[in-house]
């Protein structure tokens, strides 16, 4: 025992101190890994993640919504997956079903939006048209009368020295705000162009809401939020789910505005809104209180409901590891059926997320007939809720079937384009752990490049169901193509990826394709499972780069897991790496590491 704590405490001192001592060893250890016949049973088949797609983006599902007929079969349909394939329940009570309690809120006709100035004519607003809202509070009827105050971007990061409320109170107040955060190419300062967490709607409603704001207006552009206000519409315009209340703070009208209404809303008060953008880029920026009032009726239809993820298990068989796990996810919800739209009203989503879904089923199938059983146990979670602002993903966080610190990484598919063989990876996210160096060498075993983050002002890291994980700790990123596909250059892929954006994103367009090649997402599927296989390997967990945001985060889950191993009696080498990693410089320890290992 004391060989085994000597060594995990030498090998994490290597990693807090940035050392990669074990990288090249378990990489070529698992070489072999990716060697597989073409007719293995362990090689992904890309029929298979067709039929996936196919099935879970048929009309028959409806549109896989949240609470709704077709989400539930969808759900069904996944657990019914894992069954066959042998693998164990890891849900509630021995099922393959973890329950998420949740309400459903729709925004009622009646609901009305009207700005009212100290002077002049009111301006009532047209809803869906001009604004969306949801009630977040969970009530059936919310009365507003309230001062409205711009708060440039709403955003508190003291890690940057920012500050946009200035001690302002919210109290009963009415927030205006842009999306997105300051603009900023120095990577130092908001991580320059890559949108961090500050910059995205969740946070906005969060933080104000925090503050005791009654409602928040959100200003839509469309190259801040990155997406028009028909995305915005689809999202918003019909019910919206939320987790069952709880204590947190909520707003009673968490809401959009059009970029039109939002001038004419600050040109009451005599101001523009291109100068109130510019004033919004410094820190020197205070708040303003309008002369202007919103004066709201929000009527919600309010149904409680249980949606559900979906999760299987295959166990390790390491008696020091099967306790920690690796881990596999993919959302299954969509949009559902909107009635009141003419024509096709089903939003299929079969690219977001049914081909998610075909990946993390042939994954499962894979790892059920691996030969050679994991030291980690591996799980995968279907989950449900990731439209309405990733609450499957965060409930699995909170309600995890292992403890948050024993989970070596989080592997997410989310919206990946069956359009033929990638030439390159997308894994942003995957530099900010551990893991990274064995990521880079198992992509170009696989002849991948790896393609940083194409677009890193849309803040892709923080809008899929891998964030949900990163918060609670979990080493955590999403896998996906490039742009470049064999056969096609660069632009081919950006084009493709473009016209999926502007013309099917969250569309009732989104919808299956028989001459689809999913050769390219069986080859995203392999990549996955080496990587799995090798973080169930490895001698440690992962974790993230040091600085990184959810670092304390891990740290506190690693310390949660290390209670429950002292509450069992079992010893862990905590306290006396803390020590080695004080006491040791690089330099020292490089020396040390070699000297050690010669020993043992």
């Amino acid at each position: 025992m004391r060989k085994s704590i000597w060594l995990a405490c030498v090998f994490s001192a290597a990693v807090f101190l940035g050392l990669s001592l074990s990288v090249r060893p378990l990489v070529g250890q698992a070489k072999t890994a990716i060697k597989s016949p073409a007719n293995s049973p362990d090689q992904p088949d890309p029929e298979k993640i067709r039929a996936h797609v196919k099935f879970l983006s048929s009309d028959l599902l409806e549109g896989r919504g949240t609470g709704q007929r077709g989400g539930d079969i969808a759900a069904e349909y996944i657990a019914t997956q894992f069954a066959l394939y042998g693998l164990q329940p890891a849900g509630d009570d021995g099922t393959f079903f973890q329950n998420v309690p949740m309400v459903g809120v729709k925004t009622l006709p009646d609901s009305s939006f009207k700005l009212v100035p100290a002077n002049g004519e009111s301006l009532p607003l047209k809803n869906l048209d001009e604004f969306v809202t949801n009630n977040e509070s969970q009530t059936e009827t919310a009365d507003i009368d309230a001062p409205i105050v711009f708060v440039g971007y709403g955003i508190t990061a003291p890690e940057y020295k920012w500050d946009d409320y200035k001690g302002v109170d919210l109290k009963g107040k009415v927030a205006l705000l842009f999306v997105n955060e300051p603009i900023s190419d120095d990577p130092k300062f908001f991580k320059g162009k890559a949108l961090t967490y500050y910059g995205r709607w969740t946070y906005k409603f969060e933080e104000t809401a925090r503050r005791g704001a009654v409602a928040t207006l959100i200003i839509h552009r469309s190259d801040l939020a990155s997406y028009g206000w028909e995305v915005v519409r689809n999202s918003w315009g019909s019910e919206r789910s939320y987790l069952r209340r709880d204590a947190t703070p909520k707003l009673q009208a968490a809401s959009w505005i059009q970029l039109d209404i939002a001038k004419k809303l600050v040109g009451m008060a005599g101001l523009d809104l291109d100068k109130l953008f510019e004033q919004s880029q410094s820190r020197d920026f205070k708040p303003i209180e309008l002369p202007v009032h919103l004066q709201a009726h929000v009527a919600s239809a309010l149904r409680p409901f249980v949606s559900r993820n979906a999760v299987a298990m295959r166990p390790g068989t390491d008696p020091k590891h099967k306790d920690e796990a690796v881990l596999y996810t993919a959302h299954y919800d969509h949009l559902g059926i909107d009635p009141s739209m003419k024509g096709d009203n089903i939003y299929n989503g079969a690219i977001d997320n049914g081909t998610g879904c075909g990946i993390l089923l042939e994954l499962a199938r894979t790892w059920s007939v691996a030969k050679t059983p994991p030291a980690r146990s591996i799980y995968f979670a279907a989950v449900t809720a990731e439209e309405q602002g990733l609450l499957g993903s965060e409930y699995l966080g909170k309600h995890s079937p292992v403890p948050p610190g024993k989970v070596a990484l989080d592997l997410n598919y989310d919206a990946l384009a069956p359009i033929g063989e990638p030439e390159e990876v997308e894994v942003s996210g995957a530099e900010r752990t551990s893991f990274y160096p064995v990521v880079e060498a198992t992509a170009k075993e696989f002849g991948l490049a790896i393609r940083p983050d194409s677009r890193p002002e849309a803040g892709h890291y923080y809008r899929s169901d891998h964030f949900s994980l990163a918060r609670v700790g979990i080493p955590a990123f999403s896998i996906s193509q490039g742009e470049k596909f064999r056969g096609h250059d660069s632009a081919w892929g950006h084009a493709a990826a473009q016209d999926y954006v502007d013309h099917h994103y969250h569309q009732p367009s989104d919808e299956y394709h028989a001459d689809w090649d999913f050769s390219g997402l069986a080859k995203m599927t392999r990549f996955g499972f080496v990587l799995g296989q090798r973080a169930a390997a490895a001698p440690q967990l992962q974790g993230w780069q040091p600085g990184d945001e959810f670092e304390p985060a891990r740290k506190k889950a690693s310390n949660n897991s290390a209670e429950i191993l002292r509450g069992r009696g079992i010893p862990t080498p905590g306290g006396f790496c803390a020590r080695v990693r004080n006491r040791l410089k690089r330099k020292e320890l490089q020396d040390f590491v070699v000297q050690k290992s010669l020993q043992e």
